[in-house]
């Protein structure tokens, strides 16, 4: 028998790729798919920017974290939090080292693609009533035909009482729908763009066809149905004028294969970054320097408004903390804290599908089950609207990462003239931070199903943690 080739010195220069799988232990594999079942149960309990609000609110009071407002002074070990209209969230564990010097700042966003209703949604027309829609992030629109869809929101009527509404989720409630056109009859539609097949204002909501009163009454249709409105929530027309009221789909989160590896639901970008970064928050104890928690509204059209990342909601938590740890805290130390700070924007990547391999460039393209994904730069072709990390900070994530035993892996967002996207990776980068993307991959990304490994969920939540709690 011939005796085994040795391998050539050089070929431990090399970077080659892992699976995450192969590296688990018995126990760790245990671990991964238990935590997958926490998060799915995040998932269904929190889809809409509101709901993961609410639910991380009382993860956080459960670790032992009181409410910023609650607070008149802070020490290091102490552990805080502030709501922004409900909609987004700052939590800190304070460190030993001064604020000056620097945080360690994880930012995930919480809002995700969807149809909200318009403030006049509701109408009739050929004795069936129908609720008009605005599709909100970038959507492929015919994903959102003929699937179950449920109604999640807050209506804020007249006198200023809140109406939380959740239709389509229990097994006994009735879902909505948008119709899709029969095969037989869509030669025109078919022969159609994608893009144009579906207007965006044909993305209406079938919502009943029972009649109200006699056949004289006009628009009975509409009033059947806001008779229910009425007797059901005590809300009439005007009151819609004043809500926010999102159409998601009515499925849960599932496990998907034969070995169950998959996580398929709505809304993992970006709340699969968003549940294991706040998971590795709640973690943090007595770290050497002050760990951060940003969630985000409003990524998926800009990260505009009071609850986007363009807003002043964290550098005036930040300051907030810092006089309450300091009176003598000052605008000066507040920009000298962000300056010296790092941070990693908790964002999804696109993972290979060989269905579509044509449209990355498989050499530097993430793949499923390789682990947490960092992307030194977004952007869409000439790197527009990317941060682009430096190489010091790059450098520096990695070695956390290889020191705590993560396992990760680079990617990018498709080829170079493909198209692309951003994060809020260059909003933070605006207060001298460095920042780094960091996040899992995902098959389907923007679908109403979209599907991550439970082995890349893992890690990003020991990734995140690593950081979190490095020096």
């Amino acid at each position: 028998m011939n005796p085994a080739k040795e391998q050539h010195p050089a070929a431990g220069l090399a970077c080659g790729r892992r699976n995450v799988w192969d590296l688990l232990s018995a126990e760790e594999k245990n671990q991964t798919m238990a935590f997958a079942e926490e998060y799915k149960q995040f998932l269904d309990a929190g889809k809409t920017e509101r709901e993961v609000i609410t639910l991380s609110e009382n993860l956080l009071k459960k670790a032992g974290f009181r409410n910023l407002t609650e607070c008149s002074s802070l020490k290091p070990g102490d552990k805080v939090y502030a709501i922004i209209r409900r909609k987004a969230l700052v939590a800190a564990v304070l460190g030993r080292i001064p604020l000056v010097e620097g945080l360690h700042l994880v930012g995930a966003h919480i809002d995700s693609p969807r149809l909200d209703l318009k403030p006049r949604p509701l109408y009739e027309e050929e004795d069936l009533v129908f609720l008009k829609t605005h599709y909100y992030g970038g959507i492929k629109k015919y994903q959102w035909l003929s699937v179950p869809l449920a109604l999640h929101g807050l209506v804020v009527k007249n006198d200023g009482s809140s109406i939380p509404v959740i239709i389509g989720e229990n097994p006994g409630d009735p879902v909505f729908t948008v119709n899709d056109l029969l095969p037989h009859l869509a030669k025109d539609q078919m022969e159609k763009k994608m893009m144009d097949a579906v207007p965006g204002e044909t993305l209406n909501i079938l919502a009943g066809s029972i009649p109200l009163g006699d056949v004289e009454l006009k628009e009975r249709f509409k009033l059947a149905v806001l008779d229910l409105l009425y007797r059901n929530y005590g809300l009439v027309e005007e009151d819609l004028i004043s809500a926010e009221l999102e159409l998601v789909p009515a499925w849960p989160a599932r496990d998907i294969g034969l070995d169950r590896s998959f996580v398929g639901g709505y809304g993992q970008d970006d709340r699969v970054c968003a549940y294991t970064a706040l998971r590795a928050c709640l973690e943090i104890s007595a770290p050497e320097r002050t760990a951060v928690l940003v969630l985000a509204d409003k990524e998926e059209i800009g990260s505009t408004g009071n609850t986007g990342m363009t807003a002043a909601f964290l550098t005036n938590a930040l300051a907030e903390i810092g006089f309450r740890c300091s009176p003598d805290f000052t605008e000066l130390h507040l920009r000298r804290t962000l300056a010296n700070s790092r941070a990693l924007s908790a964002d999804v990547n696109v993972a290979l599908d060989p269905n579509y391999g044509d449209v990355v460039e498989k050499r530097n393209t993430a793949r499923v089950g390789g682990g947490l994904v960092i992307t030194k730069y977004t952007g869409t072709r000439g790197k527009s609207g990317t941060n682009d990390a430096h190489a010091e900070m790059v450098a520096w994530i990695r070695q956390i990462f290889n020191r705590s035993g993560i396992i990760w892996q680079t990617g990018e967002l498709g080829k170079v003239d493909q198209g692309g996207g951003g994060t809020v990776a260059h909003f933070l980068a605006a207060h001298g931070m460095d920042v780094l993307d960091c996040g899992v991959g995902l098959l389907g990304m923007h679908s109403p199903f979209e599907v991550a490994s439970k082995a890349d969920i893992y890690m990003a939540y020991r990734g995140y943690g690593a950081f979190l709690a490095s020096h």
